[in-house]
């Protein structure tokens, strides 16, 4: 885990301000509108703006594209000093890109625009974007003459710019991601939107706090064992984890590449399909998304018209219990009993606020018309057992030097490369030297090549296509749509405090089991803890059933009541590290 700063003192020193508060609004140099704006006008426009009324607004002519970048750039000058959401702050290039979108506006010849033009996004600060330091929260990313400057974007941040989509800037993360909080080494803590003392989660807890916060529309997120999910839990978004191979995950740093996804985070499961339909595709950078049925219907950009009426949803009961499973899994060769002791160890038990409001969620399904089956026989404990020995430890340096091969700047492509020329080794995670996951019980597990590993098929491929088998068969057996379980075992902790003895490591989920089988899961806002943090409800399906589960989170929005948005400080007793201007 990482090292915190001292958060003792983070107390605001002023009360909440008004969202109706003025913020300039800048041209640079595109017409005005016609008609001059009143200020609060602005912000009642584009305070939680979503894609499809955001199109509407630059149909209308009420915003040039520049108005509305310049808006979000003011929100992440005047409040990330506080939130720490966003690392590298693209204003140069935000500003210039949205300049040639209102001047193609303005030439009025009827080109076709994408389903995301002109709207400001935040980039995870794993995911590649050409010409900037893709920190991936680590300061040994960072050093001078040795930075990893991207080549070329991730594909994701392609189809993104292609969409029309604005990029205004890069958001922190854990160093690799491998933290449940959001502190990293080279930039600092980001705070919850909702409390500033309190965790957002990790490791996407830059994106979701940005996204809360109306410093960005939308985001992409990255998950390795809850990533995406439980921080869009902590911050009442929408997260998404699609079937591993819909969304290519080329270009961005690994933190475990077996288990690694990306999806799109927002404020609304419609913005979040939208998202997704331009994220989703072949990549050829990216084998497993080749390996995507022809079948597969495309995900939908709309998910309008949904019900959860007649729908048939199952609770795992491994998750009501707290049983855990490892992160990373057990390898085949450590004996049964051993393995027993480890999985103990990783029990998370599901705290009684955490369950009071999911049955509460429980019963606001029952009355929209769904069926929620609870039955100690779907998906048990044993299930978590068998996950558990789906083993992905051994390939953590494949999966970084696959990374480094393509992505990795001029001076070094691959993790040995980076320790010849830099003088020290790769972050421990990406090189696969923790101890606590390498030594196990009769096991030390050495680095492999997984298309090399003899090894392979009994601990990963075996037990992933077992632990899958099961799953599909569950549903097919209880006849359900899909399951529906908390996305957090426990409320976001308050960071200004320890917790359980120690700096605080974040909240924690019980879904790291998604990961392991690449199923698709999507987190919705269902509920508040009594500390006013937000509370969060996942649903998991069928792989390849993204469109249906998209529906599903809309017809649960629809059914529910909205997200209250956060009431934010501008200022605070401790300050955050100062974003770093693009390259």
């Amino acid at each position: 885990m990482l090292a915190a700063p001292s958060l003792s003192r983070l107390i605001s020193e002023r009360a909440v301000r008004s969202f109706a508060t003025a913020l300039a609004i800048a041209t640079l140099g595109c017409a005005p509108p016609s008609v001059p704006i009143a200020l609060n006008a602005v912000d009642r426009d584009l305070l939680d703006v979503t894609v499809p009324a955001l199109e509407q607004l630059y149909a209308d002519k009420r915003y040039t594209v520049t108005q509305v970048v310049q808006w979000h750039l003011d929100r992440i000058d005047r409040y990330n000093g506080v939130y720490g959401a966003i690392e590298t702050v693209l204003r140069e290039s935000a500003l210039a890109d949205a300049a040639r979108l209102d001047a193609e506006a303005a030439k009025g010849n009827g080109a076709a625009r994408g389903p995301l033009w002109g709207v400001p996004i935040v980039i995870k600060a794993n995911t590649s974007v050409q010409g900037q330091i893709t920190t991936a929260g680590w300061e040994g990313f960072t050093r001078a003459g040795h930075e990893l400057i991207a080549p070329k974007d991730a594909t994701i941040v392609t189809r993104l710019r292609a969409a029309g989509a604005i990029i205004v800037g890069l958001a922190n993360m854990p160093d690799l991601a491998n933290s449940d909080t959001n502190r990293s080494s080279s930039f600092g803590r980001t705070g919850n939107a909702y409390d500033v003392r309190f965790s957002p989660g990790g490791s996407s807890g830059g994106v979701v706090t940005a996204v809360a916060a109306n410093m960005a529309v939308l985001g992409n997120g990255t998950d390795t064992g809850n990533s995406i999910r439980m921080p869009a839990a902590t911050s009442a978004l929408v997260g998404v984890f699609p079937t591993r191979g819909l969304v290519s995950i080329a270009g961005i740093a690994p933190l475990d590449w077996l288990l690694d996804n990306t999806g799109p985070i927002a404020r609304t499961a419609t913005d979040a399909a939208i998202a997704l339909a331009v994220m989703a595709g072949k990549d050829s950078l990216d084998p497993q998304t080749l390996l995507a049925p022809d079948s597969v219907p495309p995900v939908a950009g709309t998910v309008t018209g949904a019900s959860l009426k007649g729908k048939r949803f199952g609770v795992p009961a491994f998750i009501m219990a707290g049983s855990g499973i490892p992160f990373h899994g057990i390898p085949a060769d450590v004996p049964e009993r051993a393995a027993d002791s480890i999985r103990a160890a990783a029990n998370m038990a599901l705290r009684d606020d955490t369950r009071a409001l999911f049955m509460k969620a429980v019963e606001s399904l029952r009355a929209a018309g769904a069926e929620v089956v609870i039955s100690d026989s779907i998906l048990p404990p044993a299930f978590a057992n068998m996950a558990s020995r789906v083993s992905t430890y051994a390939y953590m340096r494949d999966g970084t030097d696959r990374f480094l091969a393509t992505f990795g700047p001029a001076t070094y492509h691959s993790a040995a490369q980076y320790e010849q020329v830099v003088g020290a080794p790769l972050f421990v995670s990406s090189i696969g030297v923790e101890d606590n996951f390498r030594v196990m019980p009769g096991v030390r597990l050495e680095q492999r090549v997984l298309a090399q590993d003899a090894d392979a098929e009994r601990n990963y491929h075996a037990p992933r296509r077992a632990m899958l088998a099961e799953y599909v068969a569950t549903l097919e057996r209880m006849k359900l749509d899909g399951f529906v379980y908390p996305a957090i075992q426990m409320a976001p902790p308050d960071e200004s405090m320890p917790q359980d003895g120690r700096v605080s490591e974040g909240p924690h989920s019980a879904t790291s089991w998604i990961n392991m089988i690449g199923v698709p899961a999507v987190v919705v806002y269902a509920g508040t803890y009594a500390n006013g943090l937000p509370f969060g409800l996942e649903f998991s399906a069928r792989p390849w059933t993204d469109r249906a589960l998209m529906g599903i989170a809309s017809a649960w929005e629809q059914a529910t009541p909205k997200r209250t948005p956060p009431k934010l400080v501008d200022a605070g007793l401790l300050s955050v590290v100062k974003a770093r201007a693009a390259k």
